[in-house]
């Protein structure tokens, strides 16, 4: 059996040590679907976003599946003292506003580096929390799918629940109290994008992807709430919301 990508000594290691312990006494997590994320080699995963603790919640969780959580990150945040070091030191992928040609070109290095060195990444599709008022997924950009289909990597859709009662959407503070809410997390098959392989430069294959992949999120979140989501995804364009703080399009 392959080595633990999570057991070879890494700088997660002391930040492990001090996240799980919080996140433990703020959470009782369930995760289903384990098995689907891979033991080794690259991976996009994609999970739904409403809250701002979400990224700790889901990189604990794949901590727990035996894989580094690395995210994508704006790349002015590369830029800043100390917390530059630490995202380059963990491996985590810039990601910055650019031209079409430039975003094309960004995306294939990053695609190339993820399989030359085995490594998974979380994207969240949605570019920014949902706006949607009862938290289900909004609409997706494009930017997992084209990583995704850049270089044949699975892309694995994520639904997780709970974490709204820790820290709400646009809420400033944590609740502590009760501990040990409780958090469920459904990870899904992956996305089969075999009949648009090759095709991660055409808009309408981009478009078609990014429909199956929140189309598979929403389900596993149905599944979790066990009701149905509404029938036509939120868009924040419809509603003369402004969509900030993303990190693809």
């Amino acid at each position: 059996m392959a080595q633990s990508e999570r057991s070879r000594p890494s700088l997660f290691w002391p930040l492990a040590a001090l996240v799980l312990p919080v996140v433990s006494y703020l959470c009782r997590m369930t995760i289903v679907g384990r098995e689907k994320l891979p033991r080794e080699g690259a991976y996009v995963l994609a999970p739904n976003h409403y809250s701002e603790l979400d990224p700790i919640i889901v990189a604990v969780a794949v901590w727990r599946m035996k894989r580094l959580p690395r995210f994508m990150a704006k790349e002015s945040l590369f830029r800043i003292p100390v917390v530059g070091w630490i995202l380059r030191r963990t491996g985590m992928v810039p990601v910055a506003r650019a031209s079409s040609a430039s975003a094309a070109k960004q995306t294939m290095t990053q695609s190339r580096d993820l399989v030359e060195h085995g490594r998974g990444v979380i994207v969240y599709p949605e570019g920014t929390l949902t706006r949607d008022p009862d938290l289900w997924p909004m609409r997706g950009k494009t930017g997992a799918v084209r990583l995704a289909l850049t270089a044949d990597i699975p892309l694995i859709p994520m639904a997780q629940w709970g974490t709204q009662w820790i820290m709400g959407r646009y809420q400033k503070g944590i609740s502590f109290w009760p501990p040990r809410k409780p958090v469920q997390i459904v990870v899904g098959d992956p996305i089969d994008l075999s009949d648009l392989r090759g095709r991660a430069g055409d808009q309408a294959a981009l478009t078609e992807a990014t429909r199956r992949l929140m189309d598979a999120i929403t389900a596993l979140l149905e599944q979790i709430r066990d009701e149905k989501a509404p029938p036509q995804r939120w868009n924040p364009s419809d509603h003369g919301q402004k969509e900030t703080g993303r990190l693809d399009s």
